[in-house]
């Protein structure tokens, strides 16, 4: 991890912040992406006064010159990016019959549109560096489909579906890794309805697993050798069925 350059969206809080302060921590400079600039500040702050390597920009990845800044930073402040993880997520569930359309709009802008544009900007870098590694999180609402989270799982297939073509055609010099998340205890679900939080909470609030339990998987992924490429990981609670 020594010396490698990480860019992560979705730092602020939950599996971002945790995964930045662990590589950080390993030795990796983060170059931290999210919209809540003072979060990303004090994360910086925190990381930097641990001794170890940090930037950060106000990113939306709901716009791909916010996404592209992101990896500009990186090269602009240490003169490459190693690795892009594309953590920004949102899970607004809710039942089909709701006709949450504009709930549907922003998961896929923000799940699917907000990945493809990170590989919009990382993918010439890597090309130009001949090595680079894409870190998906994806879920595991995608692998076990149940009411209310079609949407959202369908996005997060997408991601899984992509990410395995952007894989094939990778080459032997970038990497992919789609890392899927159980129940995790995160802001995640704040963005969801009164009623969809209280059922997810009472359902999976007693088992859900610290955000560091995704960042060490992340980790593992990209602390192996360059030839070798993890390709799909999953991390739940044990009690999750």
């Amino acid at each position: 991890m020594a010396g490698k350059v990480v860019a992560i969206t979705g730092a602020g809080s939950g599996i971002g912040e945790a995964t930045a302060l662990l590589l950080a921590e390993r030795g990796a400079a983060v170059v931290l992406g999210g919209r809540r600039v003072e979060r990303l500040e004090a994360l910086a702050a925190r990381i930097e006064k641990d001794g170890g390597r940090a930037a950060f920009a106000r990113t939306d990845v709901k716009r791909r010159a916010d996404v592209s800044g992101l990896v500009q930073l990186a090269r602009e402040r240490y003169g490459k990016l190693d690795v892009l993880v594309s953590n920004a997520g949102v899970g607004l569930i809710s039942p089909l019959d709701e006709l949450r359309v504009d709930d549907w709009e922003e998961m896929v802008d923000v799940n699917l549109k907000g990945m493809l544009y990170g590989i919009a900007a990382a993918l010439p870098v890597f090309r130009e560096q001949g090595f680079g590694h894409f870190v998906n999180t994806v879920s595991t609402a995608g692998l076990r489909i149940v009411p209310t989270q079609a949407v959202y799982a369908g996005t997060k297939n997408a991601v899984r579906t992509i990410s395995e073509g952007l894989r094939q055609e990778a080459g032997d010099s970038l990497r992919v890794t789609v890392v899927s998340p159980g129940f995790t205890r995160t802001e995640f679900l704040d963005s969801g309805t009164p009623e969809m939080r209280a059922q997810a909470l009472a359902r999976l609030g007693d088992i859900a697993i610290p955000p560091d339990a995704i960042a060490r998987a992340i980790a593992f992924a990209i602390e192996q050798p360059p030839t070798v490429d993890v390709g799909d990981i999953v991390v739940r609670p044990t009690a999750q069925s």
